[in-house]
């Protein structure tokens, strides 16, 4: 495909793009196709010679679309609500056609930069302290991370990091192996399944904290669990607490857990991935109430905010940033 068969293949495509959101309430929400149903309808290897354009729109027309569950019709009511928009769609046109990596900022100096600030920018629009923006001199800052999983991942290994070099520095003989063993994270009993994983993944200890009435993590619950566990010489280190749970948006007690987390020095990541959009909202805002006591916090566009997946905004504070410049990596 040479330049001039892409820009009418491009138009063409942007028509059949524009048909399928136009008429997306006509179609079936939810494919009634059995597992395994692609497999008989596409050749058992790749094909030697290409297919026509026109044959190819026609195959996904025929063979994916049966097979596609529709998340942008408005029929649609599983999991959340995810997003799109035109102007994002033209950006992605514009990102694939860069193709920059944008992992340092040698490696693009846009990319990072501009990054940097459009996150200061939602931050702002969040109200998030001042400690959470980059700004002209500022040491934290946000990242963009294709998850909220991720997010979890990121920062339990950054609270990981911390809390060993912070015990090996008092104690130079302590191995990290040692600290490992006894290192504790928390959740609520509703957090999402990634922060399991998150502890899986980081190999330490996941305790979930009962929640009250309301599905909430409350600050007596908590204590209690945080009091044994020392007492049996373990080492909490890591909180997760949720803001808009899957399985029904309780919201953990941020004014009362936080606190706890800051004398107990222990790491306090929130996670709000699906609620976080509405904190824009000023009447919604005070729902974020507490966010300074953490160390890290997320949620995620590609939820309410019309941006393609995936993006998944994550700030920390100077502690995280240092542990960046200490060489953890930009993605802590």
């Amino acid at each position: 495909m040479n330049s001039g068969e892409f820009r009418r293949r491009g138009k063409e495509m942007v028509d059949f793009v524009a048909d399928y959101l136009e008429g997306i309430e006509g179609r079936q929400v939810y494919p009634d196709v059995e597992p395994g149903y692609l497999r008989p309808l596409i050749p058992t290897s790749a094909p030697e010679e290409p297919d026509t354009f026109e044959d190819i729109l026609n195959d996904v027309e025929k063979i994916i679309m049966p097979g596609v569950t529709h998340w942008h019709s408005p029929y649609f009511f599983a999991y959340f609500p995810t997003a799109n928009s035109y102007p994002a769609l033209l950006a992605d046109i514009l990102c694939g056609a860069i193709g920059c990596i944008g992992f340092s900022w040698a490696a693009s100096p846009a990319c990072t930069e501009l990054e940097t600030v459009m996150m200061d920018w939602l931050g702002k629009m969040l109200k998030l302290p001042e400690a959470f923006l980059a700004g002209q001199v500022g040491e934290g800052g946000g990242v963009i991370q294709g998850s909220a999983s991720e997010a979890t991942l990121m920062a339990l290994l950054a609270a990981r990091t911390k809390v060993v070099r912070r015990l090996q520095a008092a104690s130079p003989g302590l191995t990290q192996g040692a600290i490992m063993e006894k290192l504790v994270a928390y959740s609520s009993d509703q957090a999402h399944s990634s922060v399991e994983r998150a502890g899986l993944i980081g190999g330490v200890k996941l305790k979930a904290i009962p929640s009250d009435g309301k599905f909430a993590m409350r600050a007596s619950a908590l204590q209690e669990v945080l009091e044994k566990d020392k007492a049996e010489g373990l080492i909490p280190f890591f909180l997760v607490a949720t803001l808009g749970t899957t399985s029904c948006c309780s919201f953990d007690n941020l004014l009362e857990v936080g606190p706890i987390c800051n004398e107990e020095n222990m790491w306090l990541h929130i996670d709000a991935a699906y609620a976080g959009s509405s904190f824009i909202c000023p009447e919604f805002r005070h729902l974020l109430n507490g966010v300074e006591f953490a160390d890290s916090f997320n949620f995620n566009p590609h939820k309410w905010l019309l941006v393609n997946f995936d993006c998944s905004a994550m700030w920390s504070k100077k502690l995280v940033y240092q542990l960046r410049m200490d060489g953890v990596g930009k993605r802590v």
